[in-house]
């Protein structure tokens, strides 16, 4: 009764949380199992009722962020043009907006070295780039966009918008303090495509 209700207390979404920050902050090989467990303040073995081992809760941490992202970018898609703010700006505003605000969960997504860990994010980066793209050009054909340009500028795109949070992300910088930098930002990338 005792393990059950300790296993019950310990979510799996503060399981995420806390090792998605120690990944980050400490590095994969750094953390174990029983190292999340303490930073927790539980044994290790009320992770293992939620994850077998290290890497299938690494690989349910990247799942969980990129399907985030993945939402985050189909309601973009839907929003109604604004103000002089096409939907592609809404696209790439939300996706900067996802990168500054949850810089842990970015880092692990797009930035992290590990060859290791690299293979758990691929799969899902290509994902995420292929609805990202299939939106872009979607909207470019929409504008009457040229094949070349519908070739190549999902991908500029979405470096540049990367770059940027790549950049910022370094000093923690939230969202509301560089908004008006990433508007201009998106303002110059979406000049010539509708």
């Amino acid at each position: 009764m005792a393990r059950r209700a300790v296993e019950q207390e310990l979510s799996r979404e503060r399981i995420l949380e806390a090792a998605r920050h120690l990944f980050i902050t400490k590095g994969y090989r750094a953390i174990s199992m029983r190292s999340i467990g303490q930073h927790l303040g539980y044994s290790h073995g009320s992770l293992y009722y939620h994850f077998k081992e290290k890497a299938e809760l690494f690989y349910a941490i990247v799942v969980e962020d990129f399907n985030h992202l993945r939402q985050l970018l189909l309601q973009a898609m839907v929003r109604p043009e604004t103000d002089g703010v096409s939907r592609v700006e809404h696209i790439l505003m939300e996706f900067i907006r996802f990168g500054l605000e949850n810089p842990y969960q970015y880092e692990i997504m797009f930035m992290i070295r590990d060859e290791e860990l690299l293979s758990y994010c691929r799969t899902e980066q290509g994902r995420c780039f292929e609805l990202f793209g299939s939106i872009i050009v979607k909207y470019m054909k929409e504008e009457g966009c040229s094949e070349e340009d519908i070739e190549h500028v999902p991908r500029t795109l979405f470096l540049a918008i990367h770059g940027f949070i790549s950049y910022y992300i370094q000093d923690r910088l939230t969202f509301a303090e560089i908004e008006s930098s990433a508007q201009s930002h998106v303002k110059v990338l979406c000049r010539n495509i509708g």
